[in-house]
């Protein structure tokens, strides 16, 4: 009994201690680390935040390996990567032999392009294994890939449904079983899942896109519990839950109008770079904006009803139906405009 009291007491210690460091994390800014030569996969890099990681990882000289399922746009995102490498591209300049000056070249990262269907695992596991033959092991894995069906559940396909739940969720599976052992072989990585405040609290009329990101945080969450418990401490894990950003894929949700004005979409570029800002320094989870931390608080320990009136009040409660509503007028012109 006095072990196990003993034992109580180091653990809120431990407690203790975790909640001062993240506390002073908030005060003096941790230094970031580099990237420069690893091997980075992002998934879902042709478009949104994946070419926006994949401009950032490139400007600290990672070596970028991009996956999309459109050739045409991810081929774009790749020739972005290639001028910012060229920028960098810059020789140094030491003392030579004889007191002259030598020009040395530095270090010049690279950039992969694959067509990768992450909704296929055939695809990834093949896909995976041709990075690991051309290009070498994976250091950091961007599992960013995400789609929408923008239907209403009772109006939405079956297959829509699969393909949100396979793509957002199912995906991660198969990236992290694909590229998880050699990290675990040599201690060192870094996995980021790429989800979205959906994940932690849910709004009505996208009930796929809420469940797969959901799933894809407890996926997140259990694979990183999974590796504190094999004592792999060069493994590390970032779990990114933005708000609402302005990249078109929620192209005409709304809050109340009021309120928007204080809780505005995010920038794309902004959310980005908190994410950088959090792998960079190994931070487990990062929210964008921090009053999402609060919603998710809030939301643990209110009844429902209370959050019922809380999302009527901000306009939460409907967001998405202009949303949804514009992709059903979009779907609608398309059938006509195909059946001319």
């Amino acid at each position: 009994m006095m072990i196990i009291v003993a034992e109580f007491f180091v653990v809120l210690l431990k407690v203790l201690w975790a909640f001062l460091t993240a506390g002073a994390k908030w005060v003096v800014r941790p230094k970031e680390k580099s990237v420069a030569g690893q091997v980075c996969v992002i998934t879902g890099a042709g478009s949104g935040l994946g070419r926006l990681f994949a401009k950032e990882f490139a400007r600290r000289r990672a070596i970028l390996v991009l996956w999309d399922i459109n050739s045409q746009s991810n081929e774009e995102t790749a020739e972005m990567v290639r001028q910012i490498y060229h920028e960098l591209d810059a020789p140094i300049s030491k003392d030579g032999p004889v007191g002259g000056v030598e020009e040395v070249p530095t270090f010049q990262p690279q950039v992969y392009t694959y067509v990768c269907d992450v909704g296929k695992r055939e695809s990834v596991y093949s896909t995976a294994e041709k990075v690991r033959r051309e290009v070498g092991e994976v250091d950091i894995l961007i599992n960013n890939a995400g789609v929408v069906s923008g239907h209403h559940l009772l109006e939405c396909p079956d297959e829509l449904i699969e393909r949100t739940m396979v793509v957002n969720c199912h995906a991660h599976f198969w990236t992290t079983k694909a590229f998880l052992p050699k990290m675990l072989e040599l201690n060192h990585g870094h996995i980021v899942t790429v989800a979205s405040s959906l994940g932690l609290f849910s709004t009505a009329g996208v009930e796929d896109y809420c469940a797969s990101k959901f799933g894809a945080i407890g996926f997140h969450e259990s694979l990183s519990h999974e590796i504190k418990a094999s004592e792999k401490d060069g493994i590390n894990m970032t779990l990114v839950c933005p708000y609402l950003v302005d990249t078109g894929m929620f192209k005409g949700c709304r809050i109340r109008k009021e309120i928007e004005a204080f809780l505005p979409p995010l920038k794309p570029e902004f959310c980005v770079k908190q994410a950088m800002r959090a792998i960079l320094t190994d931070q487990p989870m990062v929210c964008t904006p921090r009053i999402v931390y609060m919603v998710n608080f809030m939301k643990s320990i209110l009844p429902f009803e209370a959050i019922v009136c809380m999302y009527r009040f901000l306009g939460a409660d409907k967001c998405m139906y202009p949303f949804l509503a514009q992709r059903k007028e979009a779907m609608n012109n398309n059938e006509a405009k195909n059946g001319i």
